[in-house]
């Protein structure tokens, strides 16, 4: 397995693996890996020649007040990981080799960045959608593999790609769950004991809105409620939204009809930790 830390180092490898006709496959990441990020590299490695992870704590992406320096951090570990799962290329660079000035030039998706995390991070999915555009232009995979749970993220970087006609398939893989359900994030690691025994709850509530819908509630409202009802029984959950959108556009829901596909999405904050989670459910069913 080669690390490299050289944006240019990598594009050489990359630019000489595709001139051999070989497929690139792409699982970017912010590092402190778990079984969820795991999963997209096991899928990269089936479906491609060479597979190439990026470890970057991306600054761009973060607020002011947000946790950049908290964010938990643990190459040694994350590299180990990597070498079981035989990954060809960790891409390992530093702020300055990302950014060596201050950058100037921005990628921007307005009418799926600014709604539920876009609305309280303000300037995030800017970040995300320049980074990974930076990204695929110095690694240029065939495929790059992004996980459900971060499901908007999945749909700005879509519609960022289709846009931009960048020449990748972006392959979407299932959320990867705790024994509780709790969706798996390197966040989760900075939960303590009793924060974790709560954090279980999200998905429940998730369920009891999915539930509402497929009992045939048809008032996004009532199903937000139902969501909410249960998290109000855990002491300390803090709620940053609870949203009913459609799960293409992730517009705002006036009514629910039988044939719509439906995305129920929350971030809270426990133990002042931000985690976020969703469902997708498709009403029909």
């Amino acid at each position: 397995m080669d690390t490299l830390a050289s944006p240019s180092e990598t594009q050489k490898t990359c630019l000489s693996a595709k001139q051999s006709s070989r497929t690139i496959g792409l699982v970017p990441t912010m590092g402190y890996l778990h079984e969820g990020h795991l999963a997209l590299v096991r899928r990269a490695r089936a479906e491609n020649d060479l597979v190439v992870v990026s470890i970057f704590v991306n600054p761009t992406q973060f607020g002011p007040a947000e946790d950049l320096e908290r964010y938990p951090r643990d190459l040694v570990r994350d590299l180990a990981l990597l070498t079981e799962e035989n990954v060809d290329v960790v891409f390992t660079p530093d702020v300055s080799g990302m950014y060596p000035e201050q950058p100037a030039t921005f990628v921007e998706v307005p009418g799926v960045s600014e709604v539920l995390c876009g609305a309280s991070r303000p300037g995030h999915f800017r970040g995300v959608a320049s980074v990974v555009t930076k990204l695929f232009n110095i690694v240029q995979p065939d495929r790059s593999y992004f996980g459900q749970k971060d499901y908007q993220q999945t749909i700005v970087i879509r519609k960022m790609v289709r846009d931009l006609n960048i020449p990748v398939q972006i392959i979407i893989c299932p959320t990867v769950r705790e024994s509780d359900g709790l969706a798996m994030s390197s966040r989760n690691s900075l939960l303590g004991p009793h924060d974790r025994v709560k954090a279980s709850q999200l998905i429940l509530a998730l369920k009891k809105g999915e539930a509402a819908l497929l009992n045939g509630e048809r008032d996004p409202l009532r199903v937000a409620g139902a969501i909410r009802g249960l998290l109000a029984e855990t002491r300390e959950i803090f709620v940053d939204y609870i949203e009913v959108v459609d799960a293409e556009d992730l517009k705002k829901k006036s009514g629910i009809s039988d044939k719509d596909r439906v995305l129920l999405a929350l971030a809270v904050r426990i133990g002042g930790v931000r985690l976020i989670d969703n469902l997708v459910v498709n009403v029909s069913s």
